[in-house]
């Protein structure tokens, strides 16, 4: 993808695809295989699937606009909007992004996770990427297995002139 189609957030612009709203994505879904539309070009093109007012449609291309995500210009007295990223090069940044955050930048472990293959445990001294963790900013994620030794404190026992 070239640098300069890339999104930052120094332009204000989001880094990732994987950012836009589902409507958002939509209309960018809409916009790909028409290469250039007019708002009324999304609108219609929406309708079918998912019907929105016309004003909702212009709303969002203003805001993709305004995120870098497409670019317009006026035609008449109407705007034209074309997607600055093909959509083969938005899923390639949005599955880098998967990988990134949720495999631990291993293809591997994505394409295991697809064919349904359990990972291998990594052992406690393993980098966080290697135990499965997304990050190493976030906590771990505690499992029932995972609880700490001390049991729960003992409920107390019911007072029967309540029942």
């Amino acid at each position: 993808m070239p640098a300069a189609a890339k999104p930052g957030k120094a332009n204000g612009h989001r880094r990732a695809i994987l950012d836009l709203a589902p409507l958002e994505l939509d209309c960018l879904n809409a916009l790909w295989p028409l290469g250039e539309a007019s708002v009324r070009d999304i609108h219609g093109a929406l309708q079918p699937v998912r019907p929105r007012a016309y004003t909702t449609i212009m709303t969002i291309l203003d805001r993709l606009a305004q995120k870098g995500v497409v670019e317009r210009r006026k035609q008449g007295r109407a705007w034209r909007y074309r997607p600055v990223l093909s959509a083969d090069e938005a899923r390639e940044g949005a599955l880098e992004q998967i990988v990134i955050h949720y495999f631990g930048g291993s293809r591997e472990a994505l394409l295991r996770h697809l064919r349904g293959e359990r990972p291998e445990p990594a052992p406690r001294n393993a980098p966080p990427a290697a135990r499965g963790e997304a990050s190493p900013r976030r906590a771990p994620r505690r499992h029932a297995a995972q609880t700490p030794a001390e049991p729960p404190p003992p409920e107390p026992p019911i007072d029967p002139t309540l029942l």
